[in-house]
């Protein structure tokens, strides 16, 4: 599909900003200032808003974090609690961006802003340990692997921008830090096992949160539910084309009045890149609560008394609070065959209880409110997933970067 004449200018107008890229290599850069971004610009969350706090409670005096974002409204929001945070378009943004040593964020360099990038240390601390295959790795990821020449030209600056290696990748586990050196081009010694700082607020109380409108709603709501004995249930799938499908396979009225009987509250949280938002957005039963798309799932994750995902990563984490999980793969078909290869047969990534029908979903959280899961195989995942689960991720993690600002060890990419 050809882009409209006007995305299409602004698209190839960046290539005015290349000279920007090299000219930013020459900048001299301070150590102990980090920029930290995440979602391409547009979210308060993951890996990069609990490294970002922990910084700032924490080691203030050694580091000067700020945040860097598309989005002026996160921007006036962190001000207002008192953290340093810009817009990466302003004066002051690109001013940080082009003095800070180190670049930290969760997708790509352009979380932050990749034009400004050249000379710092970029660390990718990405946004999950799936099964997925991510990347290079992913034969239907057409960026990576065009079919046509067309299609190559058409990305060649999503390609610069996204593609250009990072000098670290952060890992979970040394299982993952095989799959992540592969999936991202980087030698294994430059994938750092260390755990993410997200699952710092999961497991561990060294991080104060900071918590937007939405954010505290949901929490308010399941925490007034629990009070009077209520259970919480989330539903986190992940983004694919076939996820409209999900309306064809649920009776949403009958699947409430089960909610009603069992005294269940019923979260869909979606992906923020999902296509049916709206029509989740749309739904109005008793006990089925919508959580906006773009809100950080772990602010609220740790209350869940189960979830329900499919293919998505959160299942991962997930696992460290030791809490049942119902797979709903309604789209398994599809999905498996037209959208994402696996690292690994779902049996053996997927331990407990699998619904591909809506009477299955509803006997399967029965079943797993009750107790009758796979805790075993819960655990023997979780061992693979995760070296460490101590919830002090992100104090290892500064304390990694210090080491490399500070020269005890090369940043610099070599040949794997």
């Amino acid at each position: 599909m050809r882009k409209p004449l006007g995305a299409f200018l602004k698209y190839w107008l960046q290539l005015f900003l290349v000279p920007v890229y090299w000219a930013s290599h020459l900048m001299i850069r301070k150590k102990n200032l980090w920029v930290i971004g995440s979602t391409f610009g547009r979210r308060w969350a993951d890996n990069g808003r609990y490294l970002y706090l922990y910084l700032n409670q924490q080691q203030s005096e050694q580091v000067q974090a700020v945040w860097i974002s598309r989005k002026k409204e996160i921007v006036s929001f962190l001000r207002q609690n008192g953290y340093p945070a810009y817009y990466v378009r302003s004066l002051k943004g690109i001013w940080y961006c082009l003095r800070a040593k180190v670049y930290l964020y969760d997708n790509y360099t352009k979380d932050i802003c990749f034009w400004t990038s050249g000379g710092a240390i970029h660390m990718n601390m990405w946004h999950g340990s799936g099964n997925k295959k991510i990347n290079h790795d992913n034969k239907h990821d057409y960026l990576r692997h065009p079919r046509t020449r067309r299609e190559w030209w058409s990305n060649y600056l999503i390609s610069m921008t996204n593609e250009k290696p990072s000098d670290y990748i952060l890992a979970t586990s040394p299982m993952m830090k095989t799959i992540f050196a592969g999936a991202f081009g980087v030698p294994e010694n430059h994938v750092l096992v260390n755990g993410y700082p997200r699952n710092d607020v999961l497991i561990g109380h060294t991080i104060e949160n900071v918590y937007t409108d939405e954010e505290r709603r949901v929490i308010r709501c399941m925490d007034e539910q629990h009070a009077v004995g209520d259970r919480v249930v989330i539903y986190m799938p992940t983004f694919r084309a076939s996820e409209t499908k999900f309306f064809e396979v649920m009776d949403l009225e009958n699947f409430n009045h089960f909610l009603q009987e069992e005294h269940i509250f019923f979260y869909t949280k979606l992906h923020p890149k999902s296509k049916v938002r709206s029509l989740f957005e749309g739904i109005q039963f008793s006990n089925i609560v919508n959580i906006e798309a773009d809100a950080d799932p772990y602010a609220f994750l740790g209350r869940a008394d189960a979830l329900v995902t499919d293919y998505s990563s959160i299942y991962s984490d997930y696992t460290l609070l030791d809490r049942p999980t119902v797979f709903f793969l309604y789209d398994f078909e599809e999905y498996s065959h037209d959208t994402r290869e696996n690292y690994f047969p779902y049996e053996e990534w997927m331990p407990e209880t699998k619904a591909y029908t809506m009477q299955e979903l509803m006997s399967g959280i029965r079943d797993a409110l009750g107790g009758n899961t796979d805790a075993e195989g819960r655990h023997a995942l979780r061992t693979k997933l995760f070296e460490l689960e101590d919830g002090d991720s992100a104090q290892r993690l500064y304390r990694k970067i210090q080491e490399l600002v500070n020269g005890s060890k090369k940043h610099k990419r070599g040949k794997a």
